[in-house]
């Protein structure tokens, strides 16, 4: 059974308009905050919203309502509605409200990038999606992929952090529980490439060093040395620059 009456805001517009029940009284018994249900007295909320009777439909009885006009700490008690149950669960994908619908390819992205975990099932759940839209971003053959940056579902407020939270451990706890192996191009995304692929890990230079990539440290004096020693008599100008002879040019 829901605790909530069907018909929320129009029950509380009726109560506003047809009763003395506190504000407080109303909100806590159709579920709303307290200044929304003054919103609704006032006029500025659920304008143009017609009032539903809960005496009419069996959720309130008129006793009900003269005992919480009497006593305003009084709680009013929601009659079994057979039609009342289940109105909690939503079936189906999550309603997206239409400012916000462009926004979904990119939170998509962002879920089918970080979260490769989440089932194409969770992320319709989480967004208010489609298997086939998601499904295009997956294999990158959605229409506008190349404009599409990955975005926090709960940044565009889109879903609630503690909903992706529970379908990521969700997700983990299924996988773990299968036994799956993590792929190799998962296992290298929590390790160094280094670590990944065995190899000893690159020599990191001093950050005093750093910009003098391109000078030697080593001691030019130590290349000279090594270097054979130029044994020709450098007083002969001749042998010095490797002249050819000049028969030719006397001839001339």
């Amino acid at each position: 059974m829901s605790d909530k009456p069907i018909m929320a805001k129009a029950t509380a517009v009726w109560l506003c308009d047809n009763t003395t029940l506190t504000f407080k009284q109303i909100a806590d018994f159709c579920g709303f905050h307290e200044l929304e249900v003054q919103g609704i007295a006032d006029g500025d909320v659920a304008t143009g919203v017609k009032g539903f009777d809960p005496i009419a439909n069996k959720q309130l009885t008129q006793e009900e309502i003269e005992k919480g006009e009497a006593n305003p700490l009084h709680k009013l008690k929601l009659l079994y509605n057979p039609a009342s149950a289940g109105e909690e669960k939503r079936r189906g994908p999550r309603y997206t409200p239409l400012s916000k619908r462009q926004d979904r390819p990119a939170s998509i992205y962002w879920l089918v990038k970080f979260h490769p975990e989440l089932t194409d099932g969770q992320i319709s759940k989480l967004v208010g999606t489609t298997k086939p839209t998601i499904q295009a971003i997956r294999e990158r053959t959605h229409w506008n992929i190349n404009n599409i940056d990955p975005i926090d579902p709960v940044a565009l407020g889109l879903c609630k952090q503690s909903e992706l939270d529970a379908a990521v451990q969700k997700a983990n706890a299924k996988k773990a529980k299968e036994g799956t192996v993590m792929s190799d191009d998962e296992r290298r995304k929590l390790v160094s490439t280094e670590q990944s692929l065995g190899m000893p890990a690159e020599p990191k230079m001093p950050s005093a060093m750093a910009g003098l990539e391109t000078f030697s440290l080593s001691d030019p004096r130590d290349e000279d040395e090594e270097e054979t020693t130029d044994e020709r008599d450098l007083a002969d100008a001749d042998s010095f620059f490797n002249l050819p002879d000049d028969d030719e040019g006397s001839k001339d």
